[in-house]
């Protein structure tokens, strides 16, 4: 008889030791999924703080860019701020979203085109050729964040050897195959470079917004070919949304 109770006892004791231990665990595990939620919403704020910090960074210096352009061709200026108002529209309301649609991006790219166009001389060779599927299933998506074209297409201006008879810009825009690319190309100014402090610190900023919003699902290629400088940028939607 005694060693029943004895057997129960101990029994019990078990018993108790096992729901303590699956208590403890369960309480462990919980804590462990708030710790695991509280640092993807800390992760996802301090994502969302440093884009909101480039986003700071990236307004000012666009303007800049554009109303120096309009300054240096003040005969036409009133066609200028025709196209600029739309660039304007897209900046002050547009790249305050997160993502904007392939559509409107594209859109806004080839306004801006038009108004660093005031620039050039009207026998520059300059070349945008545009490969756009608008049945395209993310044409229409919200899938790209606002902006992303703009340091490809502000530097190709900027330091094209826009005096030589044999200078030139390609530019060509593609959205098609579930994809969104900008590939740009410019012949290397033979005048000495002025560097400035803050030189090169666009392409820094989008290197850095795509790396945030994408991950590794992007191609940022930047490199010399010849007497030719090429940039060229491709999304691939699928990979980016899966």
């Amino acid at each position: 008889m005694n060693w029943i109770i004895v057997y129960s006892v101990v029994l019990i004791l078990l018993i108790i030791g096992l729901l303590w231990l699956w208590n403890h665990n369960r309480k462990l595990m919980q804590a462990l999924q708030d710790f695991q939620k509280q640092n993807a919403e800390v992760y996802e704020k301090a994502k969302f703080l440093e884009l909101e910090n480039i986003s700071s960074k990236l307004n000012p210096h666009l303007f800049k860019n554009i109303l120096n352009s309009i300054q240096s061709h003040a005969y036409q200026t009133y066609y200028a701020i025709d196209k600029m108002s739309g660039v304007l529209d897209y900046i002050l309301y547009e790249s305050q979203k997160n993502r904007v649609t392939p559509k409107d991006e594209l859109y806004f790219t080839q306004q801006l085109i038009e108004v660093n166009k005031i620039k050039l001389s009207p026998l520059f060779e300059l070349s945008v050729k545009t490969k756009i599927d608008t049945e395209d299933s993310f044409y229409n998506k919200p899938v790209i964040p606002p902006l992303i074209t703009v340091d490809l297409i502000e530097n190709a201006f900027k330091h094209a050897d826009i005096q030589s008879s044999d200078s030139f810009i390609n530019i060509v825009l593609e959205c098609r195959n579930a994809y969104f690319k900008i590939t740009v190309s410019n012949k290397i100014s033979s005048q000495p470079k002025l560097l400035k402090e803050n030189s090169g610190i666009g392409l820094q900023n989008l290197e850095k917004r795509l790396k945030l919003i994408y991950g590794n699902n992007y191609k940022l290629n930047i490199g010399i070919d010849g007497d030719s400088y090429v940039a060229q940028l491709k999304i691939d939607f699928k990979d980016a949304t899966a």
